[in-house]
């Protein structure tokens, strides 16, 4: 099997890939599972907008992983046939199935009221953000357009004002 095809160009490119994955899964299982807490009060009024937070970053982790199509991997790196996906959700954030998942985890972790839960969620925020940058420079080596597109084009947030047309 080729190393591409494992993870990554080299040895070292693999093991680093699969880390991150173990560990965003350590992280998201410790979000779920962890019970929750008495830290702090969830007010009423914020109850729902937490809930129509969850739902929302469902459907962009969903949609994500659509738009994605063949391209779609678990590790952080480019499958042998993937192509630049720069259309869909990919117009709008380079990473929206991160996006997705940190719009899952944040307000679960809020309603949990527990600060190891929110340690949790924002840990993976973090981890997620060491996790695209790694990304990013595989994404650069394999895409000769991947500076232009992250040029114009936000990490994980979408900022419309920012963009420019690009092509799907």
């Amino acid at each position: 099997m080729s190393p591409s095809l494992l993870g990554g160009d080299t040895p070292r490119d693999t093991a680093v890939a699969w880390g991150f994955v173990l560990v965003q899964g350590a992280l998201l299982v410790a979000i779920v599972l962890l019970p929750g807490g008495d830290a702090w009060d969830v007010p009423a009024w914020a109850v729902t907008p937490l809930k129509v937070a969850q739902v929302l970053g469902l459907v962009v982790l969903l949609v994500g992983l659509v738009n994605l199509g063949r391209s779609l991997t678990a590790l952080p790196t480019p499958t042998p046939d993937s192509v630049l996906k720069t259309g869909g959700l990919y117009r709008w954030v380079r990473h929206p199935i991160y996006s997705g998942i940190l719009l899952l985890a944040l307000p679960t972790a809020l309603l949990a009221a527990s600060w190891w839960v929110l340690a949790c969620a924002v840990g993976l925020a973090a981890w997620f953000s060491l996790k695209a940058r790694w990304e990013e420079q595989h994404l650069r080596r394999r895409y000769p357009g991947y500076d232009a597109y992250a040029r114009v084009t936000p990490r994980f947030v979408p900022a419309p004002w920012r963009r420019r047309s690009q092509p799907s």
